[in-house]
């Protein structure tokens, strides 16, 4: 059989890094996109070639329409056809209330959390609908049902955008055999939290999380990777909540 070539967005860290693993192990073959960090993103590769798949790296800022083209182009090229997306790539910029956040800050929040997970997408269904087949998860966040008051209603904002993209492209491509889910997570344990500014974020919420503790990157992984395979067949237009019940 034809294996499945999934293109990562973010793979090169936290939430995407795991996933990437964790869809080598179920059998993809894996473009990983990343926008800086060349040496984690060289690290992920050799992993996923150490679980036996093939893998290309690309830098790609997904905000921007041609970086996105040569992230599927060069997938395609040296993998063959892309069959599935996965739209990990995120920005939170630092915390705070919306009055003090920089419109810099909130231009780039919505043009990589909304505009790039658009345009990939928009990329991903050229390919796929003339193939009929494929499979599309974007990685949304519990904040998007939550508003995160006081920390990033504009990340709130742009997710909650997420989760009426993936429910509109579902019924848009579900005729031509595409399914479009979402996964959204709570508090996770990754470095993010840190790059926001508030390395100790995630270990203070477990106090407001009814499962007592922060999740792990591999556990949403778990979730993007259930819902990318022939188990989830039926399963389009859903937001998977899994945010240890926030």
């Amino acid at each position: 059989m034809t294996r499945p070539v999934t293109v990562v967005t973010g793979g090169s860290r936290g939430i995407g890094a795991a996933t990437c693993l964790r869809l080598a192990a179920d059998g993809h073959d894996l473009a990983v996109g990343y926008v800086q960090d060349s040496a984690a993103a060289d690290s992920v590769a050799d992993a996923i070639r150490g679980a036996g798949a093939r893998c290309v790296t690309v830098r790609v800022d997904t905000s921007v329409e041609a970086d996105v083209e040569r992230l599927f182009e060069v997938a395609e090229r040296q993998l063959g056809a892309v069959t599935g997306l996965v739209n990990n790539a995120g920005v939170t910029g630092p915390l705070g209330p919306l009055a003090d956040t920089d419109p810099a800050e909130l231009r780039r929040v919505v043009d990589v959390n909304l505009l790039g997970t658009l345009l990939c997408s928009r990329r991903a269904a050229q390919l796929m609908c003339p193939r009929g087949s494929g499979v599309i998860v974007n990685v949304s966040s519990a904040a998007a049902t939550l508003g995160s008051p006081g920390e990033y209603v504009h990340y709130a904002a742009a997710k909650a955008a997420v989760d009426a993209l993936t429910l509109g492209l579902a019924k848009e491509l579900g005729p031509d055999g595409i399914r479009v889910n979402a996964v959204a997570p709570g508090v996770i344990d990754t470095e993010i939290h840190a790059r926001m500014g508030a390395p100790d974020r995630a270990r203070r919420a477990a106090t407001t999380i009814p499962l007592r503790r922060p999740g792990r990157a591999e556990e949403i992984a778990a979730a993007v990777a259930w819902l990318m395979s022939p188990d989830a067949s039926y399963a389009t237009g859903a937001v998977l909540r899994v945010s240890g019940g926030r």
